[in-house]
């Protein structure tokens, strides 16, 4: 290591300045081991890192069945769960219920 006693000036604020950037770095270098350890240990099981991941994703929120439908627009439809659409909350507004707008089963 180097005696910091006897460093130039200019010498001090090179160290200080790559040290800086190493820390700066630190997180992305250790990203990059861990992405090729895994990497690695994907391709001893017979995988690929991609396989994987797709493999492993979130599974689709869609597919629920529609329980209500616009009469004036009947491409607009409404599973019932999450925010009511405008065309929900028009409708109550006119004093319609949520019984009006189901779908017939």
């Amino acid at each position: 290591m180097n005696d910091l006693n006897q460093m130039s000036l200019e010498e001090l604020k090179k160290l200080r300045r790559d040290v800086e950037k190493a820390i700066e770095t630190y997180k992305d270098r250790e990203k990059i081991a861990a992405l090729a350890e895994v990497e690695s240990l994907a391709r001893e099981k017979g995988f690929s890192l991609a396989e994987l991941l797709k493999s492993g994703g979130k599974k689709s929120r869609s597919g629920l069945p529609p329980k209500f439908v616009n009469p004036a627009d009947p491409s607009q439809t409404w599973t019932g769960r999450g925010r009511r659409p405008k065309w929900i909350e028009a409708a109550l507004a006119e004093g319609k219920s949520l019984g009006d707008l189901a779908i017939a089963q």
